[in-house]
């Protein structure tokens, strides 16, 4: 898969629903709870399968998910129980920037 900047993109398997606020150049295996996530909109076959118990770290909503080597932002807009990973690697939080000191 090659997601484009807007995308969102749900979970066959739990409620996770993100949207892409960076994407790479290349393609991608973008998975959640080690099921491939699909775009809702698409017109194409829904891939299904069943949770990997392994995979189940969880989301959290309002929170994003970056893999800063490949480029890949998420955000994620609905929780669910499975974890995000990208090619087989899970997905780290990112961590919010400290604000600066007002004296």
């Amino acid at each position: 898969m090659k997601p484009r900047v807007g995308q969102t993109l749900t979970s066959p398997v739990d409620s996770t629903t993100v949207i892409v606020v960076r994407a790479p150049d290349s393609d991608i295996s973008l998975t959640c709870a080690g099921v491939e996530m699909v775009d809702p909109k698409a017109k194409t076959d829904q891939p299904n399968g069943t949770a990997d118990p392994n995979q189940m770290g969880g989301t959290v909503i309002g929170k994003r998910y970056a893999d800063e080597a490949l480029g890949l932002e998420l955000l994620c807009t609905k929780p669910g129980k499975g974890t995000l990973a990208v090619n087989g690697e899970p997905v780290p939080m990112k961590q919010s920037k400290p604000l600066p000191a007002s004296d």
